[in-house]
Parts: C-alpha cells; sequence; structure tokens
C-alpha cells in the first residue's frame, strides 16, 4: 500500500496560534482517551463528564480596527458572541489531528475603548455520530488579529463558569444530544452581555494535554434566519404555532413570569390526530423540554438543534409571551440556488423543489443523512446527497469535505469508517466502494483534477485493503464490515443472504462484488483522468462476478451463488456498473425495473435503477419513475416539506421526516455532466 497522508492535503492551510488552550478545572489535566477502533472489537471506554456548558469571558480595550479577523476553536465546539451580539458557532467536526478552526472577521463587532469576547463551549462526552467526544479532550484556542497585529490571545487571563442554567432532561435519537431544561434565573443567565458581573468567575486552566493538528475550516460558517411563525393560535394552558414548513434550529421568544415558572416546550414534525404536536417522532427522537422563568423579562436561550416544523408552549396563566417575540432561528449550511429544473412538467417541478428546499435548510456543517436521529456525516448517504448539493449549488466545498474527512478515516481502518469525523465506530462495507464513483461525478461536475489526483492514492488505499482482507478467486468474501445492501431489510426485495449487522458477512454475495468490480472501473477512469496507470484489470473481477451470479436463462442476476432469487438491488447495481454481458441482459434488467418500480428497494437500489436506466439509454423510465404517484409525490401527498427517509410517513419503523438522501431526484431534473459522469 501507499504512504498517502491521509491527515492533510496540500491546499490545507495550517496555523500557529499564540494563544492557549483554555479550559475549567475539570478538564485540565485529563489525559485524553483512544475512542477508536474496529467496530467488531469490544472496546469499553472509560467514562467522562457528560453535557458539559462551559462560558469563557475576556474584558479587552483597542482602538476601533479597520480590520480585524479572530481566529477560533473549540471542542467539541462553541458559540461565539461580542460585546454582547451572536457572531457564530463552530467549528465543524473534525479528528484531533485534523482539527478545525474558523477565520472570522468580526470588524462589525467591534468598539472603540473597551470590548467582550464570550464563548459558550460544550463537551457533550457522549459516543454518536455528532463530534469526536467522550474522548476527554475540551477547550477554547482564540487569536484576535486586528489592523495585522494579534491583540488577543487565549490565556489564563480569561474567566471561566460553568452554565447551571442548563441542565438534561434524558437523551433523544441515537444518544446523539441531552433535551434541554433551561433556567433563566441561573447565575449565568445573559452571561454575554457586555455588563454582565463575571467578578466571581475563575481563571481559566491551560491544557496540559492539547494534542491537535489545526487546519483552517474549508466550509463557510453557517446561516442563522429568523423565521416567523405561519400560525399561531391559542390552546388551552398555552399556544401552538406553525412555521409553516420544516426547519433545522431553535426556538426563541421572550417572556415574563413568576420565579420558577415553567414552560413545557413540544416541539414536532407533525401534528397528532387531535391537532395536538407529535413530539415523539417517528424516528424514535422526543422533543420535550422545559424552560424555567427567573421572575424578571426572560428570553429563552437553547444551546443545540432540532430538526421540526410545529411547537406548543404550555405554561401557567401567570406567564406572558411578549408579543412577535416567537420565532424560529433556522441555521444551515450557506446554499444559493444555481441551477434550474429543466422540466416543464408540473410533478418534476415540485420534486426538484422539495430536494432543493430539502438541501438547502438540511445541510448543516457536514452534509448529514437525517437531521434528528443520527446527526452525522455519513459516507455513505453522503455520496448521494453531497453531489446533489453540489450540482444544485454550485459549491463543492461540502462534497469535498465529506470526501477528505472520509479518506482520513484511513487511520482507524484503511477500509474506511462509516461515520466520519465521530466518536461511534461504524463500518458498512458498500460505502467506501461507492467513493470512487462520487469522485467521477465530483470530476464531471467540477473539472478539478487537482483535487481528483490529490485523492487517488487514498482511493487506491481502499480498494487495495479490500483486495488483500477480503478477495478470494476475484469475489470478495467473509467481510468483517456490515453489508449494508439496502435499508431497511423490509426494502431488500426478499434479497437472498444473511447480511445482518455486527458478524462476520461469511461467505459472499451479489451487491457487494458488483460495487467492488465497479470500484475498480471508476478507479481506472480515475487514474486515465489524472494521468496515472491503470490500478488493475477489472476484467478477471467481472469474469468472477458473472461467474457466480449470472443467470444465463433469465439474463438476471442472483443474489447469491446457489440462490435463484433475484432481487431489485442486485439487479440495479449491475445495470448502474455496465456489469451486463449483453444487450439482453441490459433489457432483462430494464424490464425488471419497468415491472416493479418503486416497490422493490428505497434508497440504494432507485439510486442504481436511476442510473443503470440511465446508462443505457432509459431517460424517460427515470424521469417516468421520479413522478411515480408512490415515491416522492407520495411524500409531497402527505404534506412533506423536506424529503422523507422513506417513501411515505410508514415506510419504515423510524422514519426521518428531514432525511437528505431521497434529495438525488434533482440530479436527473437539471443539467450539470449526469452524462460526463457516466462516461
Amino acid at each position: 500500500m501507499s504512504q498517502y497522508p491521509h491527515q492533510s492535503f496540500p491546499w490545507d492551510r495550517s496555523r500557529s496560534f499564540a494563544g492557549q488552550w483554555i479550559t475549567n478545572e475539570t478538564f485540565r489535566g485529563a489525559e485524553p482517551i483512544n475512542v477508536f477502533h474496529r467496530q467488531l472489537d469490544k472496546v469499553k471506554l472509560p467514562e467522562t463528564p457528560l453535557n458539559q456548558h462551559i462560558l469563557f469571558r475576556k474584558r479587552f480595550t483597542l482602538r476601533k480596527p479597520e480590520s480585524a479577523t479572530l481566529y477560533i476553536t473549540a471542542d467539541d465546539c462553541y458559540r461565539l458572541f461580542i460585546n454582547g451580539a451572536f457572531v457564530t458557532q463552530g467549528p465543524c467536526p473534525g479528528y484531533p489531528f485534523h482539527y478545525y478552526y474558523n477565520a472570522i472577521d468580526v470588524t462589525p463587532y467591534l468598539a472603540d475603548g473597551e470590548n467582550v469576547i464570550a464563548a459558550h463551549t460544550y463537551y457533550q462526552g457522549l459516543i454518536n455520530r455528532v463530534w469526536v467526544s467522550g474522548d476527554n479532550r475540551h477547550g477554547l484556542l482564540l487569536d484576535l488579529v486586528a489592523d495585522g497585529g494579534t491583540v488577543l490571545s487565549s490565556d489564563r487571563s480569561f474567566v471561566t463558569h460553568i452554565h447551571t442554567g442548563f441542565s438534561q432532561m434524558g437523551k433523544s435519537g441515537y444518544e446523539t444530544q441531552f433535551l434541554e431544561r433551561y433556567d433563566s434565573g441561573s447565575g449565568e443567565a445573559g452571561f454575554a452581555a457586555p455588563e454582565f458581573d463575571d467578578s466571581g468567575w475563575a481563571g481559566a486552566s491551560v491544557r496540559a494535554h492539547a494534542d491537535y493538528a489545526l487546519y483552517e475550516q474549508p466550509t463557510p460558517q453557517l446561516d442563522f434566519e429568523r423565521v416567523a411563525p405561519a400560525l399561531v393560535e391559542p390552546i388551552p394552558g398555552g399556544v401552538r404555532v406553525d412555521f409553516g414548513a420544516m426547519y433545522v434550529g431553535k426556538l426563541a421568544v421572550s417572556a415574563s413570569g413568576n420565579r420558577g415558572d415553567t414552560v413545557r416546550i413540544l416541539c414536532g414534525q407533525e401534528l397528532n390526530a387531535d391537532g395536538s404536536v407529535r413530539y415523539n417522532l417517528r424516528c424514535n427522537c422526543r422533543f420535550e423540554e422545559e424552560w424555567i422563568l427567573s421572575g424578571g423579562d426572560d428570553t429563552l436561550y437553547q444551546f443545540d438543534y432540532k430538526a421540526f416544523r410545529y411547537a406548543e408552549l404550555l405554561y401557567p396563566d401567570s406567564v406572558v409571551l411578549e408579543p412577535g417575540s416567537l420565532t424560529l432561528v433556522a441555521q444551515h449550511y450557506p446554499f444559493e440556488l444555481s441551477a434550474r429544473c429543466e422540466s416543464a412538467d408540473p410533478d418534476h417541478r415540485a420534486v426538484f423543489d422539495l430536494c432543493v428546499r430539502s438541501l438547502k435548510y438540511g445541510a448543516q456543517e457536514v452534509i448529514q443523512d437525517c437531521m434528528e436521529r443520527e446527526k452525522g456525516q455519513y459516507l455513505g448517504d453522503g455520496c448521494y446527497s453531497a453531489i446533489a448539493h453540489a450540482a444544485l449549488s454550485g459549491d463543492p466545498r461540502v462534497l469535498e469535505k465529506l470526501v477528505e474527512d472520509s479518506l482520513r478515516s484511513a487511520f482507524v481502518n484503511k477500509g474506511l469508517m462509516t461515520c466520519t469525523t465521530c466518536s461511534l465506530m461504524q463500518e458498512i462495507a458498500d460505502y467506501p466502494l461507492w467513493l470512487p464513483m462520487l469522485v467521477r461525478m465530483y470530476a464531471a461536475l467540477t473539472g478539478k483534477l487537482d483535487r481528483v489526483a490529490a485523492w487517488y492514492d487514498g482511493i487506491v488505499d481502499i480498494l487495495e485493503f479490500y483486495r488483500i482482507e477480503y478477495e478470494r478467486g476475484g469475489l470478495l468474501y467473509d467481510l468483517d464490515k456490515w453489508c449494508v445492501v439496502e435499508w431497511p431489510a423490509t426494502a431488500r426485495d426478499g434479497y437472498d443472504y444473511d447480511i445482518t449487522e455486527g458478524r462476520v458477512c461469511k461467505g459472499t454475495h451479489n451487491v457487494i462484488n458488483a460495487y467492488y468490480v465497479g470500484a475498480v472501473k471508476a478507479t481506472n477512469k480515475l487514474a486515465a483522468m489524472v494521468g496515472r496507470p491503470q490500478y488493475r484489470d477489472h476484467a478477471p473481477l467481472l469474469d468472477a462476478y458473472l461467474r457466480a451470479f449470472y443467470d444465463e436463462d433469465s439474463g438476471l442476476f442472483r443474489d447469491a451463488a446457489g440462490s435463484n432469487h433475484c432481487a431489485m438491488s442486485s439487479n440495479a447495481a449491475a445495470l448502474y456498473l455496465g456489469l451486463c454481458p449483453d444487450k439482453r441482459s441490459e433489457r432483462a434488467v430494464v424490464d425488471m425495473i419497468r415491472r416493479k418500480r418503486l416497490s422493490a428497494g428505497m434508497f440504494y437500489s432507485t439510486w442504481a435503477a436511476f442510473w443503470g436506466l440511465w446508462r443505457v439509454g432509459e431517460k424517460a423510465l427515470v424521469l417516468d419513475l421520479i413522478r411515480d404517484k408512490d415515491g416522492w409525490l407520495r411524500m409531497l401527498r402527505e404534506g412533506a416539506t423536506a424529503t422523507f427517509e422513506g417513501w411515505g410517513k410508514d415506510s419504515k419503523w423510524n422514519t426521518s421526516l428531514f432525511h437528505l438522501t431521497f434529495t438525488f431526484p434533482a440530479l436527473f431534473l437539471t443539467e450539470w455532466g449526469v452524462d460526463e459522469a457516466l462516461e
């Protein structure tokens, strides 16, 4: 294997900080914990503190600068305030050996004379898909550069305090976040205001074990957008709010009442039959939180985000909401539509608009799959949604980050991890094999062959790992990674092979081998594009695949050797990847797709079917399937304002109603290079 430097790329910008990593006494001497391991390895990690909201403040004086840039980072993350104004939050998730900092123009926020910088940092402590947390790493680091000189750096002169206003009400999702109880009467409420009294706070500590390599975040800061309610209606004991569509963000509202009055906050993505907010979501999240009033004039301050449309605020008669103050603060990756729907069909336009809105309001600091349950950067799902995001916006940076973060996960396992820049260790065998095809699409979209060339050796490393670890006689056997094939299992069209997660997938089966051959073919194409020798001849692999899985009589592909079952997943993958031996076989697969339409699969087989149909000239069938009444149009009939995690709300037992994977139809409705991506 090559000595490919997964930690950095030629365009990565690093910085030496004058500031020190500051933290509080809890984390001052905490030694980092290695949370990284193969998924099937039995590892018990030490417990660390949980749900730590740690505040920092610093007063300083300067002359109003003509220009000022704040270089800042924190672990797990920060929210930044200057002179009481919210500035931004960050950084995007990263590995300690390639951790991100933000460079922020703060000129408009600074005043002549005394200034106050305040940061709300957070250490979640959970092992999940959101951050690299649970690893005992916490801290804040910053340098303020004004008119070319460093005027402020993080050090012991900063003061710090735990925000006692936050207490947790349980966990939501796959231990993704803590539900929040916020007390406006806490001593730290209003901590960002310049006049706040921090005289009782302790001096910051310098972290003893700051083992980061720092690089400027390659993606922009999030946009924050205040969304007014479409409808506010009184209900017994409070109000119900409809923001008109699904968003990702948090509530903002001001109120007054007695000290200790509690506002119960219920958020949801849909309403129950009686009109109340369904706060126990289909995706197995519960959005029930509380706000405790101080007895004065208060403003709700929530830290983490949720994906929701509706909210109920329930409170005693002594509570008065400030008229007009109730809004939703939506957060999302900056997005401007730079493509248009090329179809005049109203159904196509409706699906296109749904995909656009989902990507605009769904993408965060990473391309995530669902916005509430996992909240993580998945390589597999991201292959679909990241290319759609880039094609529609003309901005490939979040796609590039997905590719590079994925390649960096090779430090755990050369075959890559499923979720990246996080502490949950999951491995899905299919996903890394999709990466060469994604990079081929990226090349068609952007023409940025310098990036492709820099990624090439990392892609070869993946295939070499699969070759050495699993290949026998041209086929992959006994994978110690989960072969997902299609999700959920009920959407696999009876796929005739046991691919249960959490165990070695004994033997061999169709779909993983189809993607293996396809990955080698795509890598050879990438090699030709960047002037490298062919990686390896794919012909022997294709021959082994056909001998094992092709049924000469029907022209279809079996799920496994010895099986007579031909699932949609097996055949859609073969058509997509150009594995059919002749036109007769292609026609047999097309006929299967035409007959089964969208009933025999979900995300992955539909993606493969669309690309396969497009490859063999069946573009009209792709466009027909996009407007199938049981697909995206069913989502719209069920009230979708963001793409679902299935064809409808009841498609699976834990359906997310804000899931980005199903945004890929937009790729076939606009001009971006889809034909070039198949060459």
